[in-house]
């Protein structure tokens, strides 16, 4: 079962369960549709898979079968953006 993973390990942007945003390779690395088709160019950065749109679980199946909590980030990401003054 997939884990539905909550951030893009990219650039940490939030991908809840039901974002059409999601994309994930055949491992379940999982990242935003902008660095996936932008900086990614649509590879995997981890193991050189495609990386696809994440299939979407019904929201009455997401009780019994929660996504993740556990957010995963790359060593060499993207920098963080500067705080807003």
């Amino acid at each position: 079962m997939l884990e539905l993973r909550p951030n893009c390990e990219y650039c940490d942007r939030d991908l809840p369960p039901d974002s059409t945003a999601a994309r994930i390779c055949s491992f379940e690395c999982s990242f935003c549709a902008d660095c996936a088709d932008g900086v990614l160019g649509g590879r995997c950065p981890n193991c050189g898979g495609e990386l696809v749109r994440r299939p979407i679980r019904p929201a009455d199946k997401l009780a019994r079968f929660p996504a993740s909590t556990v957010r995963k980030l790359r060593a060499n990401a993207a920098p963080s953006p500067p705080p807003v003054a």
